[in-house]
């Protein structure tokens, strides 16, 4: 079906559904340099996001970025590092570190 079906369909507008396409957040288009068609799978896909963005309450491009956080190293590498930086993320312990506390608390029970 075509774009302003499928956007009939989703409860959407036509330029609401390109903007996802936009963002990335469509199934890749099967046939390159065709137009897209849609249908069930990617009105699915549609309504799965949809219904993330109110459940979690983002806007579609919060959705779009973090979809590119899951797949792109670089960018998810970036976003840990702020999230050590402000105190969101933890550092992962080191078993050595572990081994340490373990062994501290042994000694302060014999005390």
């Amino acid at each position: 079906m075509r774009i302003t079906e499928a956007a009939r369909r989703l409860g959407m507008s036509p330029r609401m559904l390109r903007y996802r396409e936009a963002l990335g957040l469509l199934p890749p288009v099967r046939n390159q340099g065709a137009h897209r068609r849609f249908g069930d799978e990617e009105l699915a896909a549609v309504a799965q996001g949809v219904e993330l963005e109110k459940r979690f309450d983002i806007s579609p491009a919060e959705l779009s970025f973090a979809l590119r956080v899951l797949s792109e190293p670089a960018v998810a590498q970036a976003v840990r590092d702020l999230g050590l930086r402000i105190g969101r993320v933890q550092a992962p312990r080191r078993a050595l570190d572990f081994e340490k506390e373990k062994a501290l608390r042994l000694l302060q029970g014999r005390s």
